[in-house]
């Protein structure tokens, strides 16, 4: 190898057959026939179909209905799940498309209106004679964008932190979770036990203390969180029946709502502070913009957007994002800082270590390659007659952006018109150079990155109160690293190791015993005699170790054996392996943060976890173990693997005493309650009256089955996920969303799915109206309507007036049905057109 140029890899030499697959993957299969059997016919663009948010379809039903007779119409729907969702819609307007697989069944066959899957984006009108003879329509016509807008946030719904965080998808039996009702207990599975009052539905099994088990209907666990405390001791379960878990409710929700008021009190002071307002982005940002070389994620796109509306506001930027390793927040710093450089003020990058300086000046020279911007660093790399150059240059404007580490902050660094400081990793800054940057926070605009986990629950709940962005999609083409766990074994190093010096990559080696770690060092050589391998570790001189570290990003040896002092070193895209001896003495946390060192490229990476033999560990090590190899999923350790980081994050924001007061009803819990109180509070209204709101739900009895069958979706933890979605919905066009994906998942919905759904868009109506109470069965049904309800009492009186009613009052608030409602679904489904039908409209 040149040491100064080496060789180019072999993924940027050849397209590696992964890419080549989802290259032809993302093709369209087109029908074609011959010239000769062709038939050439005039073709006209579509009349606007897109109807109002209140009548989507009305545009649509207008233009069949003057349709020619002869005419015919196929509409193309996105995927399955939004062909059944949308012939759902038009069945309740009266309008019955057939289904059909393809075009080609389509033109032989008769039918006037049908509808396929063909994710089109445009369709258009076929005349003969100047006649409609065929119109193919196409979903984004009837409901515009917005069709288009689901499908691409479908992925960032699936990974979204706050999901992620509530979904109870991950929960393994033993686990500890809060009950709003019942306190703190372990779920210990799912069960359909027993057919209470003739319902068959699923049931989850939490055991509180002394072994009591209380079974959670599955379409009540909204009233379940997952228990998320400081990681420290293991949470006590309530005891049932005792006043014990009233009083920390009590207290953790007085808590709560007294930070909503403190923090809604930071937020209207520094609103009321004037900074400087950045010009809008012109031609030349967006210039820059193009040279990002990849499509930005979901959460990196809000993130940016975010940034450049805090920027050109006239209020002061504080702006902290936060995102897993790898994610894209340097892009995010890139753009922020091209558009205050752009407008002429300065832009200092304050980074924790010289290494993380070098990278960041490297990346940031890179981009801004040609454009007349000048990128500096300070950094011991360099000599003292170029560190003084630089500081000229700084104090007299000619540099736009300098990067480098705390040394910035020193007295003679002085900035001609500093405007935005961005600062990587802020907690590992000294106290002294903490109070520097707080003083610089009320002059100039402030963009904090960080990989410390957040989660987006958090976000949620300051959602406007404190500028937070979480970037928790993982790039396109980015692979979960594959995990092994396993006793020492020779071949496996030697194999691991070759696989990838083979590849042209390089491998981490951890060893975290310095005084040993020579005799490690030795033993790898003797293994592979091959290979160019250096050492690293914090006893080194810090000029030696960064010397290493340096030498392994520019690839001039391929093995890099060292200790802890990587799990926040410089990005590396060739180091694709990493082997961890004695992975049983790691934290969850700093297991998921050491393999998150690999997999930062699109090539496929490994972690090699070496342990003693399984029953020299204790219990805990083998759980922690076990967990790290079952979260490969990319985004799912910043999640599940970090709660001792999320707290960590969580108590820095909100202060010590709430933290306390947090663990004794579990974090999720108590930022729910954070939300609410915040929305509350903002609104006008008492937040004290929220536990009665969260607490009244209505009681739903249907005397048939509504539950996901395990033949259909056998894997447990995905049901309990779509059960907690469904518990957790507040509108009907999430149910919509989530039957959709169902279908386009796992495929039709089974009846008691589809009875699932029907439960849950009545239970949403019910709450809506009023009703607290739902009795159904084969023979009738019975409403029980609260004493404030939205129901029209002239409505109810000229129902129960009509010849032969078939409804009859059964005292003041109670409305009783007699009539043979035989089909679980279609039983549902009349309760949901008589609500509608009762309802005080707005």
């Amino acid at each position: 190898h040149d040491t100064v140029y080496p060789i180019l890899p072999p993924d940027e030499l050849l397209l590696p057959p992964g890419e080549w697959e989802d290259a032809l993957r993302g093709r369209a299969l087109v029908y074609g026939q011959q010239e000769g059997d062709a038939e050439r016919l005039p073709t006209a663009p579509l009349p606007g179909l897109q109807g109002s948010p209140e009548a989507p379809l009305a545009s649509l039903d207008t233009f069949l209905r003057h349709l020619p007779t002869a005419g015919r119409v196929i509409l193309a729907a996105e995927s399955a799940g939004r062909q059944e969702a949308l012939s759902e819609r038009l069945g309740k307007s009266g309008l019955l498309p057939s289904r059909v697989h393809d075009w080609p069944e389509f033109l032989a066959g008769t039918e006037r209106i049908a509808i396929t899957v063909a994710p089109l984006e445009r369709g258009l009108l076929i005349k003969e004679n100047g006649l409609v003879r065929l119109a193919l329509v196409s979903e984004a016509q009837i409901f515009g964008d917005r069709v288009f807008a689901q499908r691409r946030s479908a992925n960032a719904r699936q990974r979204s932190m706050e999901g992620l965080v509530r979904d109870l998808g991950e929960l393994q039996p033993g686990d500890a979770v809060t009950h709003e009702e019942y306190g703190i207990g372990r779920f210990q599975g799912m069960a359909t036990p027993f057919a209470a009052q003739g319902d068959i539905n699923e049931y989850v099994v939490l055991e509180y203390a002394n072994g009591d088990l209380v079974y959670v209907p599955a379409d009540h666990l909204d009233r379940i969180a997952r228990y998320v405390g400081n990681g420290a001791t293991e949470p006590v379960l309530s005891r049932l029946g005792s006043n014990h878990w009233e009083k920390s409710k009590a207290k953790a929700r007085q808590k709560a709502i007294d930070a909503a008021s403190e923090l809604l009190d930071i937020y209207a002071r520094r609103a009321a502070r004037t900074g400087r307002a950045f010009p809008e982005p012109d031609d030349a940002y967006w210039e820059f913009v193009s040279r990002f070389p990849f499509e930005e994620t979901p959460d990196q796109q809000q993130a940016i957007d975010a940034v450049i509306a805090d920027m050109t506001s006239p209020h002061p930027m504080d702006r902290l994002v936060c995102g897993d390793v790898g994610f894209g927040k340097t892009e995010v710093a890139l753009r922020a800082a091209f558009l205050a450089a752009h407008s002429g003020a300065q832009v200092a990058v304050l980074v924790p270590t010289t290494l993380l300086a070098q990278q960041h000046y490297e990346n940031f020279r890179n981009r801004c390659a040609g454009l007349p911007l000048r990128v500096e660093v300070l950094s011991r790399f360099q000599n003292t007659k170029t560190h003084k150059q630089v500081l000229t240059a700084v104090s007299v404007g000619e540099v736009d952006i300098l990067i480098g580490t705390h040394r910035l902050l020193q007295k003679d660094v002085a900035f001609h018109d500093l405007g935005l400081l961005i600062l990587d990793e802020e907690h590992r800054f000294g106290v002294r150079q903490k109070e520097r940057i707080k003083a610089l926070r009320s002059e100039v605009d402030i963009l904090t990155l960080t990989a410390t986990p957040i989660p987006r629950t958090l976000n949620l709940s300051l959602a406007g109160l404190r500028d937070l962005s979480i970037i928790a999609t993982p790039p396109q083409r980015r692979q979960p690293v594959r995990t092994f766990v396993q006793i020492w074994d020779d071949a496996t190093v030697i194999e691991a190791c070759q696989r990838e010096l083979h590849r042209g990559g390089q491998v981490y080696f951890l060893h975290n015993e310095v005084r040993d770690i020579e005799r490690m060092a030795a033993t790898l050589r003797r293994l592979l005699p091959e290979a160019r391998l250096r050492v690293a570790h914090g006893q080194m001189p810090e000029g030696e170790l960064e010397a290493v570290m340096l030498d392994f990003y520019h690839q001039r040896f391929d093995i890099l054996l060292c200790t802890t002092i990587i799990e926040s070193g410089i990005d590396n895209p060739h180091a694709n392996t990493i082997l961890i001896n004695r992975a049983d003495k790691f934290g969850l946390a700093q297991l998921h943060q050491l393999r998150g060192r690999v997999g930062r490229s699109h090539q496929r990476a490994y972690a090699y976890l070496f342990t003693p033999d399984l029953r020299a560990m204790s219990d805990d090590a083998r759980r922690r173990l076990d967990a790290i190899q079952s979260l490969e999923d990319l985004g799912v350790g910043f999640a599940l693997a970090s709660h001792d980081l999320e707290i960590r994050g969580a108590g820095e924001l909100l202060g010590e005493e709430q933290s306390g007061h947090m663990d004794e009803v579990g974090f999720t819990l108590f930022m729910e309650w954070l939300d609410d109180a915040v929305a509350a509070i903002r609104a006008g209204r008492d937040p004290r009256s929220l536990e009665e709101q969260r607490a009244s739900g209505p009681e739903i009895h249907l005397n048939t089955p509504a539950l996901i069958p395990d033949d259909y979706l056998p894997d447990v933890h995905l049901r309990l996920q779509l059960y907690k979605r469904l518990s957790d919905v507040r509108s009907d066009t999430a149910i919509g969303e989530i039957m959709v994906e169902m279908i386009d998942r796992f495929g039709p919905i089974p009846a008691p799915t589809r009875t699932l759904l029907c439960q849950t868009r009545l239970r949403l109506v019910a709450t809506q109206t009023g009703i607290e109470q739902i009795d159904a069965g084969p023979a009738g049904a019975r409403l029980q309507f609260a004493a404030e309800n939205q129901v029209a009492p002239d409505k109810i009186i000229r129902l129960i007036q009509q010849p032969h009613s078939i409804y009859q009052l059964d005292g003041e608030h109670r409305l009783r049905i007699r009539r043979d409602l035989p089909d679980g679904e279609a039983r549902c489904q009349e309760l949901l057109q008589l609500i509608d039908q009762l309802r005080i409209q707005p």
